[in-house]
């Protein structure tokens, strides 16, 4: 189990979560932050932080929590069945590149448009 930063934190990335993160298992992507699901040890301190209530156990029911923790999973592939194991991030790591369905998530302007 694991935590997974859900669709919420799309385009805020307020970060406050991975300054907090004791293992620094939360990497910045372009328009999210994604929690390793490995390298995670499940303590709950960005949960707890979150201003935007975007972060939850890979265990809690629901659709969006099974989605992100799969684009979650995809984002670290290695290419072949496992995962990439970074080794934590550091504040000079560049941002690890969107999964395709956050980087084509509509933003707020767009989603307000549709309305």
């Amino acid at each position: 189990m694991a935590l997974v930063i859900k669709s919420e934190c799309i385009d805020i990335k307020d970060g406050v979560c991975a300054t907090v993160c004791p293992v620094d298992c939360i990497y910045e992507g372009e328009r999210i932050f994604y929690i390793h699901p490995t390298e995670c040890i499940e303590c709950g301190m960005c949960e707890s932080i979150c201003p935007v209530d975007a972060i939850r156990y890979d265990d809690d029911p629901g659709a969006e929590i099974a989605r992100f923790n799969a684009i979650s999973r995809a984002v670290f592939d290695d290419g072949e069945g496992g995962l990439r194991e970074p080794g934590g991030r550091s504040r000079s790591s560049p941002p690890v590149n969107d999964h395709p369905l956050v980087r084509n998530w509509p933003t707020k302007s767009e989603k307000e448009n549709q309305s």
